[in-house]
């Protein structure tokens, strides 16, 4: 398989962990009766994100795992760009 076609595969994989990761926020910040505005959740989701991490750590001491998987997938995402931009220019 081609280098470029496995990173273009790994960043559709790690967006997509992204945008389930960032529903399922959502969707606990909806069951802890928090105010959601779907206009604009797209430009929303980090201050979410940051939202679901300070409630869970008042709750519970510890970050919610979603939060995790939020950083985590969208870091992936940049990564692989990263690198399918440098496996484009360089031959």
């Amino acid at each position: 398989m081609n280098i470029k076609i496995f990173l273009l595969i790994m960043i559709v994989a790690a967006v997509i962990w992204y945008v389930v990761a960032s529903l399922m926020i959502v969707g606990e910040l909806l069951k802890r009766k928090q105010k959601i505005q779907f206009v604009l959740i797209r430009f929303m989701i980090p201050v979410y994100a940051h939202r679901y991490k300070k409630i869970t750590l008042e709750e519970t001491g510890h970050v919610g795992p979603l939060f995790y998987h939020w950083i985590i997938s969208i870091n992936i995402a940049l990564v692989f760009t990263i690198a399918l931009i440098i496996a484009k220019f360089s031959g």
